[in-house]
């Protein structure tokens, strides 16, 4: 889809585009998807959405402009919910993207309704790509853009096996890489290395770029890397995290293909993590 920055700055062509017959309206309820019958998303016309809410302008596929309502709805809960979590993990790809733009920003919106500057009301702008604090109003005219957050999320090799570790909040026997938070000055190799040192104490090298995935709850962005240890010894961080193991590539394939004798349970095949695994996997066997 395309996402038609020049009709989002443009008011003329972004009336139009709302204007269009065949324009479409994303179903949400609050910041939760709604599918239809066959699991996919659910649109209804633009003309359906509230005179209340300002809508969100989420891209043009062909010639036909999609839109989203920004509701003012806040946190829909706990981002790890099972039954939610199975059917994203049905969406296709192109779908699942849309929503993770639609959830993040409306979720934007509903926490920034007010001017970090000067701490007057802020009015959405750009179809929904920006927040002004408006002169007019008494602000003080700042704008404000939606913003991402970085995540590394990582692997560590050692010996021909790989580093995961759970958290409590994991369902039982479930492991994954590790992952942490970019810090202000910091670099994805940088972030990485730290992360990695501070919930696990290993020191690592050759940190490697493999992909990436946008994770909106609320607005991350998942920078999956891979890196090498020479010294296997691990020291946790309890506080974060509540196991850890190394695992060798049988292990990882068992996992992967759902294997009820595997050491633990993989990631869902939806989440950058499991993708990470089955890129070490391939890079294993090659």
């Amino acid at each position: 889809m395309d996402r038609a920055d020049q009709v989002r700055v443009n008011p003329e062509k972004l009336r139009a585009a709302f204007m269009k017959p065949n324009a479409k309206l994303l179903q949400l309820d609050g910041l939760n998807p709604v599918f239809d019958m066959d699991g996919s998303l659910s649109w209804g016309a633009v003309i359906d959405a509230s005179p209340d809410n300002d809508l969100l302008l989420l891209g043009i596929d062909g010639d036909v402009p999609h839109f989203a309502e920004l509701t003012g709805a806040g946190d829909a809960g706990p981002a790890a919910n099972p039954a939610l979590w199975q059917m994203l993990g049905n969406l296709r790809p192109n779908e699942a993207a849309i929503y993770a733009t639609a959830r993040s920003l409306v979720d934007w919106h509903a926490r920034h309704r007010f001017c970090a500057q000067c701490g007057n009301p802020t009015g959405s702008r750009k179809g929904g790509w920006a927040r002004l604090c408006g002169k007019d109003e008494g602000g003080c005219g700042a704008e404000h853009f939606p913003r991402t957050d970085p995540v590394t999320i990582m692997l560590s090799e050692c010996q021909g096996k790989v580093l995961l570790g759970r958290q409590p909040r994991f369902p039982p026997k479930r492991f994954s890489a590790l992952a942490g938070f970019v810090e202000p000055g910091e670099s994805i190799e940088g972030a990485v290395a730290r992360e990695l040192w501070e919930e696990a104490g290993i020191k690592v090298r050759d940190v490697r770029y493999v992909a990436s995935q946008p994770w909106p709850f609320p607005s991350s962005l998942m920078i999956a890397c891979t890196s090498v240890t020479d010294d296997p010894a691990l020291t946790l961080d309890e506080d974060e995290i509540e196991e850890a193991a190394w695992f060798s590539l049988d292990e990882v394939k068992a996992a992967m293909a759902g294997d009820a004798s595997a050491p633990f349970i993989a990631p869902p095949p939806f989440a950058i993590a499991y993708n990470l695994l089955k890129h070490w996997v391939d890079e294993q066997e090659r």
